[in-house]
């Protein structure tokens, strides 16, 4: 397993616990650091609070149908998992506060790599854009309802434009699960 800590103003954490992730796609995890990061750097620059910490795993499909499974219920394997931070963390008195922690993401690299192979994309796009997709979530976006999906949406497109990443939803089929 490798773990990368990143030096940014945030602390975004990559752990490459599939060495395979590397084989397929050779510097994943700065390249879902980069996404993270724009991500955050979005949210800044709208003025929204998005300081604090993410961990980013790059898994396999039988790990993240456990995490599916434990989680939310679902015997499947998907491509992103979001598992947003508890708010409630206090720290001792005098004590400075850690970042907030935003929460943790899982990426499955044969998901990932089918859905971008079926939508006729790049694996290195398609990453990204689950990244930015999954950080989103951890900093509550929702698509529940088609206003939230709108403006989620609306978010990614301009955070993947910034990356030079084509609009992946002018494609007619949904690629995100989470």
């Amino acid at each position: 397993m490798t773990k990368e800590p990143d030096s940014r103003a945030w602390d975004i954490e990559v752990l490459v616990e599939v060495p395979a992730w590397n084989e397929r796609l050779p510097d994943a995890a700065t390249l879902v650091r980069g996404a993270a990061a724009a991500t955050l750097t979005a949210e800044e620059a709208e003025g929204e609070k998005a300081v604090g910490a993410v961990c980013i795993l790059l898994t396999d499909d039988a790990s993240q149908r456990d995490l599916n499974r434990q989680f939310r219920g679902l015997d499947r394997p998907t491509n992103v998992l979001s598992f947003p931070a508890e708010d409630d963390f206090a720290p001792l008195e005098g004590v400075a506060a850690p970042p907030r922690l935003l929460g943790d993401l899982a990426l499955a690299l044969e998901t990932c790599s089918r859905e971008a192979e079926e939508q006729g994309k790049s694996l290195a796009d398609h990453v990204a854009h689950l990244t930015v997709h999954g950080l989103l979530h951890l900093l509550g976006y929702d698509h529940q309802t088609d206003a939230e999906a709108e403006r989620m949406e609306g978010r990614e497109r301009r955070i993947l434009e910034g990356l030079e990443i084509a609009d992946p939803y002018l494609a007619s089929s949904p690629e995100v699960a989470a």
